[in-house]
């Protein structure tokens, strides 16, 4: 049964309060057999003293011990106490704690300035990605100040990001072959992240008590993850931007078709703010496409290339303030003439600020995991590629400019050719096609266990959300038992960036009763 309850304010800020629930089943299904086992090995720990900090020994039935947690000092930004937490947990959670090789994973304590030794809940921060590392707070603001309020928030570095055995475009350079590589990958998506996330609650959180989690887009991916597979670990659930489509074995090509269609509606409301810069890119393209090899070097030793231009709308087509830096960009690509008859050129800033604008240098995982995030028994076979040239009329950039119409960019979609013209992403080309064919992934969610859901959960849904699509959220929800949602076209993709304290003090609101549901 759905029951609905809305408040609604005036367009254009639409703000509705849903509460979801399905009719329980009588029975839940199994979790999978890896969380099983992962805590049927749960072995003794003790906590000890170190040169870094505290920590914990953990001694097995063999009397081998090691350090698996060590805790260090506490330290000061404005306003907060922070300290580090480093984990020693296994790569494969389903072989042997002895013969699974070991990874580090990274986290960082957040208290508020006098709350060091207060007995508070822990509030774990699960990052959006795939394959970002969590902020790391120069101040109280934002989210963390009005979180710390209440919580002890614990900002984790996910298996392969920031302090966690990064994965860098250097690091996995170590592996010899792409197959290595591929193979090694596997590890690092959502079901391996919650595993974590439990190895360090049953350690790190007084009497193992379960924690509150906050999921920001790919992190909100995980705590469904979480829902599906280790409910007893958690008290509350907060979501921001990040519920995913589920009950295929592969929703990526759901996730693009309805991508493709927010992308341009998007598109449409950039072109309208910035009606002069339809000529500026077709301007770029027909420059680009003229260019011996049918584009610029790029000072890492890439190429620009019209398809490459037209990946901008990544990150400027769904963020607050994405449309103004797009613009603000195109604005500067040309090189003054100053001696007539000199060649146009496209400016070296311009270059540098492409270059900038992604982070396949510094988080080279997003690309290469991005695709999988929708898998579960089923292979994506570079599901954005396929879909966009089902439809390429409408996103072909030389087609675009020789009709005179506006040149659309593309959105949070990762192509097989990015892997040959960005510089960062050449050399693990072989490992994403491997990836795009694996078809055995494993399952990242289990419906039955969902639709018999017990842990609150509250939602903060972004109407217009270009990176997770209203339509897909609202299937997915349907089938969590008593989920709220609060839906709004306030705030973008990246609200809790920019109204965090709001947007958390709303979701704590709905999930403690303060909002009621009329």
């Amino acid at each position: 049964m759905l029951a609905t309850h809305a408040l609604v304010t005036p367009i254009p800020k639409l703000t509705a309060l849903l509460s979801l629930s399905t009719t329980r089943s009588s029975k839940s299904s199994a979790s999978v057999p890896g969380f099983i086992n992962f805590y049927r090995r749960r072995r003794f720990c003790r906590v000890i003293t170190s040169m870094a900090g505290a920590g914990s020994v953990c001694i097995d039935v063999a009397g081998e011990s090691r350090s698996e947690h060590v805790t260090g000092k506490w330290f000061s930004v404005p306003e907060l106490r922070l300290r580090n937490h480093r984990f020693i947990v296994p790569l494969d959670y389903s072989l042997n704690s002895k013969t699974s090789p070991k990874i580090t994973i990274f986290a960082r304590e957040v208290v508020a300035v006098g709350k060091e030794e207060q007995v508070m809940p822990y509030l774990l921060y699960l990052q959006g990605g795939p394959g970002f590392e969590s902020p790391r707070p120069s101040e109280a603001s934002g989210w963390i100040q009005r979180a710390c309020e209440e919580f002890r928030v614990i900002l984790l570095d996910q298996r392969g990001t920031g302090l966690s055995t990064p994965l860098t475009s250097s690091s996995m350079l170590q592996f010899k072959s792409a197959k290595d590589l591929a193979d090694y990958l596997v590890h690092f998506r959502a079901d391996n992240i919650v595993k974590d996330a439990e190895f360090i609650r049953v350690r790190l959180v007084p009497n193992a008590d379960p924690w509150t989690i906050l999921g920001q887009s790919f992190g909100g991916f995980c705590a469904l993850t979480y829902l599906s597979f280790a409910p007893q670990g958690l008290k509350q659930v907060l979501i921001t931007g990040g519920i995913p489509p589920i009950g295929k074995a592969c929703t990526a090509d759901d996730v693009y078709e309805a991508g493709f269609e927010q992308v341009a509606r998007q598109n449409e409301k950039y072109y309208k703010r910035f009606p002069e810069d339809i000529e500026i890119v077709r301007e770029i393209v027909d420059y680009l496409a003229a260019s011996e090899g049918g584009g610029v070097p790029l000072p890492s030793g890439g190429i620009l290339t019209p398809k490459g231009l037209q990946a901008l709308g990544l990150s400027g087509l769904g963020s607050s303030t994405g449309f103004e830096r797009l613009h603000y960009m195109l604005e500067r690509v040309w090189d003054p003439i100053l001696v007539p008859e000199a060649p146009k050129r496209i400016s070296q800033f311009f270059l540098n600020a492409f270059e900038n604008w992604h982070s396949f240098d510094t988080n080279p995982l997003y690309a290469l995991l991005h695709e999988s995030i929708y898998c579960e028994g089923a292979s994506s076979r570079w599901s954005a590629h396929r879909l966009q040239e089902k439809i390429e009329c409408k996103f072909n950039a030389t087609n675009a400019v020789n009709e005179s119409q506006p040149v659309l960019f593309t959105g949070e979609m990762i192509f097989p050719w990015m892997f040959d013209e960005i510089h960062a992403l050449n050399p693990f080309k072989d490992a994403a096609d491997l990836l795009a064919e694996k078809e055995d992934w494993p399952p990242l969610y289990d419906v039955t266990t969902l639709k018999n859901n017990k842990v609150p959960v509250a939602a903060a849904v972004y109407y217009e959300d270009m990176y997770v699509n209203f339509k897909l959220v609202m299937e997915t929800a349907s089938q969590i038992s008593g989920i709220r949602l609060w839906i709004t076209n306030e705030y973008m993709h990246s609200g809790l960036r920019d109204a965090g304290r709001q947007i958390i003090d709303h979701l704590l609101g709905m999930i403690n009763g303060k909002k009621p549901l009329f």
